[in-house]
């Protein structure tokens, strides 16, 4: 039983004893890696998009077909993208991509989300804005994310990262490009 494990189950025996009705244990995380990760990676995920959808993105940033600095000048003020933007969609696209699909040596490559999925996690919701201070904006364009425990699961959730799948709502696998 590793360290993250045993603290987790502690944690969630605490709060079991404190709050007896609660059933639902996540977490509100940081993504510290994926600004660096997106600036290194802008080129190979606007590949990814269809024709239709890159022609939508460049029209919301003000151009024919966007560059990947187009896209990363229009991500500079995450926070004020409308809600239906597709540059907003973008950004989340990439940081599912990013925390459910980029791996290093069969792990996650975000060190928030190895510690999370190592001790059953998964992945279950991008918030915009979560974190909009100056750390936030500078590590991950303010978002944060749901890791959710579900006791139940957490075995079946190590196996799957451990055959390199992982584990991810489909609220987050829909975001996938």
């Amino acid at each position: 039983m590793s360290f993250g494990d045993s603290l987790i189950k502690r944690v969630v025996e605490t709060l079991k004893e404190e709050f007896p009705k609660l059933k639902t244990f996540a977490t509100l995380s940081p993504i510290p890696g994926f600004r660096s990760w997106l600036g290194k990676n802008e080129v190979a995920m606007l590949e990814k998009l269809g024709d239709k959808k890159r022609l939508a993105l460049g029209h919301a940033i003000g151009v024919e077909l966007p560059s990947a600095g187009d896209f990363l000048a229009a991500v500079e003020g995450a926070l004020a993208l409308p809600e239906k933007s597709p540059v907003r969609l973008m950004l989340l696209q990439c940081a599912a991509h990013y925390l459910g699909q980029v791996q290093q040596e069969g792990k996650p490559v975000d060190p928030v989300a190895r510690f999370h999925l190592g001790n059953g996690a998964r992945i279950e919701r991008l918030n915009w804005a979560g974190d909009p201070s100056p750390k936030g904006l500078k590590q991950s364009y303010g978002l944060m994310v749901n890791y959710l425990y579900d006791l139940t699961r957490l075995d079946k959730h190590r196996a799957l990262l451990a055959r390199g799948k992982m584990p991810a709502s489909v609220n987050i696998e829909n975001l996938y490009i």
